[in-house]
């Protein structure tokens, strides 16, 4: 048996250490001297270097103790801790852009910018983005595609911003914060008023063809016929429970000219996202212009 100073020695740590741990249970005593001084037994020297090993790595020490009786694997307490780190560092990352944007900024523009930064959470995170969706959908559409819908179109936030793309994020959730005019219905679509036809269809068909579309703007291709813009103006005509005719595409190209436009938010993403990752704001853009060419031959 060894007493708590041949223990500390033994394990380089101080007594005031041996005597936390065990005074926290992580360190069972195997006994009491006739004197009523600790006593530890043999396998409390490895026990111990377990502990310190745990702590380590910055471990509380509940989960340290959960880790020895067996109540967590070891697997799950460092997968949780990394993702608490990685939070943290996403944290300091999103904190140490915010600040060079501030430091690079000219100074009529820091007041400005402190008010956007001070609006948003570290890490920031796109819960307000995904309601303003939500709330901009029309009713009644399937949850299933509600939710696809919001995933294309909310962008994904990156771990190690730069400043231009913290100034972009801050001025994206001032956009979708602002308070809607009216009923909040306005400025939307004619596609989601009552003559819209049916909603799900169109949403369904146009997710397809922005897919289709983003390929042609990874590949640098300018607006042109064929599946893309076939897709696209299949989905307005079916939603309508109509043919793709000419005619349908004259009045489809008249349409969408005359539709109000969240522009700001599509720039927005771009500079979040980069030219790699088309949003549906470009790719709608993109087919748009694919339909203006088309219906202006036809019209020649």
């Amino acid at each position: 048996m060894l007493s708590i100073g041949e223990l500390a020695e033994r394990a380089g740590v101080t007594v005031k250490t041996v005597r936390f741990y065990s005074d926290r249970g992580l360190l069972p005593e195997g006994a009491r001297s006739s004197g009523g001084h600790r006593r530890y037994g043999p396998e409390a020297l490895e026990r111990l270097h377990l502990i310190r090993s745990l702590r380590t790595l910055d471990l509380p020490v509940p989960e340290v103790g959960r880790v020895l009786d067996e109540e967590d694997t070891l697997e799950d307490v460092v997968a949780g801790r990394l993702r608490e780190i990685g939070s943290r560092l996403t944290a300091l990352r999103w904190q140490e852009a915010a600040l060079q944007l501030l430091q690079d900024c000219a100074p009529e523009e820091r007041a400005e910018r402190l008010l956007l930064i001070g609006s948003v959470a570290v890490p920031p995170n796109t819960a307000p983005l995904a309601r303003f969706w939500r709330r901009w959908l029309p009713p009644r559409l399937p949850a299933r595609l509600v939710s696809a819908i919001v995933e294309q179109a909310v962008p994904q936030l990156p771990e190690g911003p730069t400043p231009a793309q913290v100034l972009a994020f801050t001025r994206l959730h001032a956009f979708v914060s602002a308070p809607c005019p009216g009923n909040g219905r306005q400025g939307q679509p004619a596609a989601h008023g009552p003559d819209g036809g049916r909603p799900a269809v169109l949403y369904d068909g146009l997710r397809e063809a922005y897919g289709l579309a983003a390929r042609q703007l990874r590949a640098d291709r300018s607006p042109h016929e064929g599946e893309a813009l076939d897709c696209f103006v299949s989905a307005y005509a079916r939603s309508r429970s109509t043919r793709d005719t000419p005619d349908f595409r004259r009045r489809l190209s008249a349409l969408l000219a005359a539709d109000p436009r969240i522009d700001h938010y599509w720039t927005l993403t771009a500079e979040l996202n980069g030219p790699s990752q088309p949003a549906p704001g470009a790719t709608h853009d993109w087919l748009c212009a694919a339909l203006d060419s088309s219906t202006a031959l036809l019209t020649d």
